[in-house]
């Protein structure tokens, strides 16, 4: 009633030309929304419909494609919803509906690049811009980290293009000799979109949480997407048990430890599901078992803030829901690094973040989680034990940490200069171009390929963005935005530093990382802006009691009042 009684009152505080003004920027905005529904459906049918008589995924792409990309341009908010939206389901997008053509692996980009350029100008064209920088405190160590990245892939990548000897045309086809195979500065430019081609997404995160609300259904948004991510994973591991997916176990030989397209069931792309020999990789809703691995340690952060910092109780309970079906995706997900990284990060978040101290929230959420974690373990004694088995003894095997010093040691080894071998040229995705060496470690493959300059400037460039948000965080006043902006913080902290194999190359990390490294910049705007309708609320009410008079029980009235605004 409240609620309506205000809407009411600011409805009817407009002036006739105020509510005039609104009328107009309503069939503005419908006449806009028809003139884009009719391009887009004109580019749609002009140019897909020819292309799909040729090449029906050709046509589907393009005449899709476009008209994604025109409604983007003209919608950038919107679009980054939809590419938050679409990028869990893109290897199910790729892999069970078009049926893996390669192009399709661009898709999400048609969201987010256009949204980015809107957003750019944007800023630009408003009378009082906004920032396009916007941290002033990053420009140097992004300029670092660009300029070493740009002499890399002109100096190393430019000189095989142009001045090596192709392989091939060597006898013992260049065998131990200097040569070029493939494309070096094609998988040059492919690298370096690879290694900070969504750091755009710093500024489009700023520009896309406007206010408290936003922010709290970002966390609510992924949350949703989370619980429906995890329980396709789940469905698809019953389906593999039951035999409605046969997945790789009438494989024979090596093919029985290794994920397949080929068995692919339900969602998701490569699987390998081989029960006679305790292998199981699961990829869920992504493209792959890794892909899927990187989705549940990111939604160990994401689902925790909602569940200790929404205020909203439904939505912490749904927090909680998602924590629990992170953790069981992660035990039957046969990930290893999931199955060790989800509760670590919980463990760490709960430290970090100050919630093992705040017993009110803490106490109910973890004994829910430990009711119905330990549900599932009853039910599933079998399996639980098998992963733990699995990862123990791989540890045992290779000690992480030996790992990651050999890695180091052969990266060193491999050095032809001081530029690196090459960008692109331990990165999986660009093989397509050129041959690619693996590199398991994240900085050992940053220092192959970049040399020590450009190993030192990304990781000064990630150590200064955890500084800078970590001093953002502390800022704040607002307790709902100073917790949340405190767990992201901690995801960030745990990405920035983390040294085994490559989680800032991989969907959705890469893309959660610096996203919310824009929005934790944005927090202090918003926070200003909620401490400024909080005092002015206070003033209002407090205006009231003084109008209704009484010393004593306006007193009370006001010191009740700032406890509740606190």
């Amino acid at each position: 009633m409240a609620k309506k009684r205000q809407k009411s009152s600011s409805a009817t505080a407009l002036s006739p030309k105020e509510q005039a003004l609104l009328k107009r920027q309503a069939k503005e905005a419908q006449k806009k929304r028809l003139n884009v529904a009719s391009v887009c459906i004109a580019l749609g049918l002009v140019l897909g419909l020819p292309l799909v008589a040729v090449d029906p995924k050709l046509g589907l792409a393009i005449g899709a494609g476009l008209p994604v990309m025109y409604w983007s341009f003209q919608y950038p908010r919107t679009a980054l919803w939809m590419f938050l939206a679409y990028m869990p389901f893109s290897g199910t997008v790729l892999y069970q509906i078009v049926g893996g053509n390669a192009i399709f692996n661009l898709a999400k980009d048609g969201f987010f690049i256009p949204a980015f350029i809107a957003l750019f100008l944007e800023c630009r064209r408003r009378k009082q811009k906004q920032p396009v920088w916007v941290s002033d405190k990053l420009v140097v160590t992004l300029g670092l980290l660009a300029v070493s990245a740009g002499l890399t892939l002109l100096v190393v990548n430019g000189a095989m293009q142009f001045v090596l000897p192709l392989c091939q045309n060597l006898p013992n086809g260049g065998q131990g000799m200097m040569c070029k195979d493939g494309i070096p500065l094609a998988q040059g430019v492919l690298g370096l979109k690879v290694l900070l081609g969504y750091v755009p997404l710093i500024f489009c995160g700023y520009h896309f949480i406007r206010n408290q609300r936003q922010l709290l259904w970002l966390g609510r948004f992924h949350l949703l997407l989370a619980i429906a991510c995890c329980g396709l994973g789940i469905l698809q591991y019953l389906m593999l048990e039951r035999g409605s997916c046969i997945g790789t176990q009438n494989e024979v030989g090596d093919a029985l430890f290794k994920a397949s397209i080929e068995a692919k069931c339900l969602v998701g792309g490569a699987l390998g599901y081989s029960p006679s020999q305790n292998f199981i990789r699961l990829p869920g809703t992504f493209a792959s078992p890794w892909h899927w691995s990187w989705f549940l340690i990111s939604n160990s952060a994401i689902t925790f803030t909602t569940a200790f910092c929404d205020t909203a109780l439904w939505w912490r309970l749904g927090g909680l829901m998602g924590m629990a079906m992170v953790f069981v995706n992660a035990v039957i997900s046969g990930q290893r690094i999931a199955l060790a990284l989800v509760p670590v990060v919980t463990v760490i978040l709960l430290v970090l973040t100050g919630q093992l101290g705040n017993l009110k929230r803490f106490i109910p959420i973890g004994l829910g989680l430990l009711v119905l974690l330990g549900g599932v373990m009853a039910t599933n004694p079998e399996l639980v034990q098998e992963r733990i088995d699995s990862f123990t003894s791989r540890v045992e095997a290779s000690p992480p940490q030996e790992f990651i010093v050999t890695q180091f040691k052969w990266a060193m080894n491999e050095q032809r200069g001081f530029l690196g071998r090459g960008l692109g040229k331990a990165t999986n995705s660009t093989r397509i171009f050129g041959q690619t060496a693996l590199v398991e470690t994240f900085h050992p493959k940053l220092l192959y390929e970049m040399g020590y300059p450009g190993m030192i400037a990304f990781v000064a460039f990630t150590t200064h963005i955890t500084w800078v948000t970590f001093w953002t965080t502390r800022s704040l006043k607002t307790v709902s935005i100073r917790n949340i902006g405190g767990s992201l913080w901690v995801f960030i902290l745990i990405i920035s530093f983390f040294p085994y194999w490559y989680p800032l190359d991989t969907d959705p990390v890469a893309v959660y990382y610096w996203l919310f490294v824009g929005v934790i910049l944005k927090m202090p705007v918003l926070d200003r802006n909620e401490q400024a309708k909080r005092q002015e609320l206070l003033a209002q009410q407090e205006s009231e009691l003084l109008d209704s008079g009484g010393k004593k029980r306006r007193g009370k009235k006001r010191v009740r009042l700032r406890g509740k605004l606190a």
